[in-house]
């Protein structure tokens, strides 16, 4: 199940508010009662997309989830976030349903359940620990090791500025990471290692806080990375452009690649590239 993408178009009023790294939509003029459509003046269009669809079936819409994109319905438009384009595209024939999620700023394969009875059935498959999801990661420095393992308990990291940040701690909820180098490249003189990362728990930010707990945070993390103040300025819109060079990528360098599970009585696999900001920076634009 890892055929062709297709990309699911949509016409958008004009004032729509289009998430970067996100898709786009065919904007008609008449959509936004511009003045040059109401004298009849040649207004150009633009094209976008919802999202990429890696597979659709009666059950199940698999698809690629752009980074910058959040997974819940926020207070900007239905456009803002993912579960509400996945509705805009299903219109009234299902009622999705997501059974995991992906942050804001990590891409990659997401799947939904489009009807009740093939949501409940991949809780039970996520709740029974018979999914298994890959990851691609760049961080900072060269990872000594080929592979590894991390066992280290997540929870809330009260010192933190940032109320969603969490921290590796002694009383938090067990967390295990397991990780294998792909390769170190260097970029414009300092070192950077790519790894390949599967979970074996699912906690909140638990790659992200992993990889800082190894010494080797992720690139372009704005809570977990070099400073925390970083998430604080892009959240309140006041990033500079010094601490943009800071983050050096747009987004986080987080892809969730790959995801396996058993579905009607066998095993399916779901993939999609990183996207070309990851993919170039990393050197290897040929990789899923």
């Amino acid at each position: 199940m890892t055929g062709p993408v297709s990309r699911r178009e949509r016409v958008i009023p004009f004032t729509a508010n289009l998430c970067p790294g996100g898709d786009l939509a065919l904007i008609r003029p008449e959509a936004c009662g511009c003045r040059e459509a109401a004298t009849g003046a040649r207004v150009s269009t633009l094209r976008v997309n919802l999202f990429p669809i890696l597979h659709e079936d009666d059950d199940l819409l698999v698809l690629h989830k752009p980074a910058g994109l959040v997974c819940h319905p926020t207070k900007g438009d239905e456009y803002s976030s993912l579960i509400s384009r996945v509705r805009l595209h299903l219109h009234a024939t299902a009622e999705p349903q997501m059974v995991h999620r992906l942050d804001r700023e990590t891409s990659g394969v997401m799947i939904f359940g489009k009807t009740a009875d093939s949501a409940l059935a991949l809780r039970q498959l996520w709740e029974g620990g018979l999914v298994t999801k890959e990851y691609l990661a760049i961080v900072h420095g060269r990872v000594p090791a080929a592979e590894g393992v991390v066992n280290a308990p997540l929870g809330k990291n009260e010192a933190s500025a940032v109320a969603i940040a969490d921290c590796v701690r002694p009383d938090g909820a067990k967390a295990r990471t397991r990780w294998w180098l792909v390769r170190h490249f260097a970029r414009n003189g300092a070192d950077y290692s790519l790894l390949r990362v599967r979970l074996d728990t699912g906690r909140k930010h638990q790659i992200r806080i992993h990889v800082r707990h190894l010494g080797f945070p992720l690139v372009g993390d704005k809570i977990y990375g070099p400073d925390e103040q970083l998430y604080l300025a892009f959240v309140e819109r006041r990033l500079t452009e010094a601490q943009e060079r800071q983050l050096i990528l747009p987004w986080q360098a987080l892809h969730a690649g790959r995801l396996w599970l058993p579905w009607n009585g066998r095993e399916v696999e779901f993939s999609s590239p990183p996207e070309p900001w990851f993919a170039e920076f990393a050197g290897i634009p040929e990789i899923a």
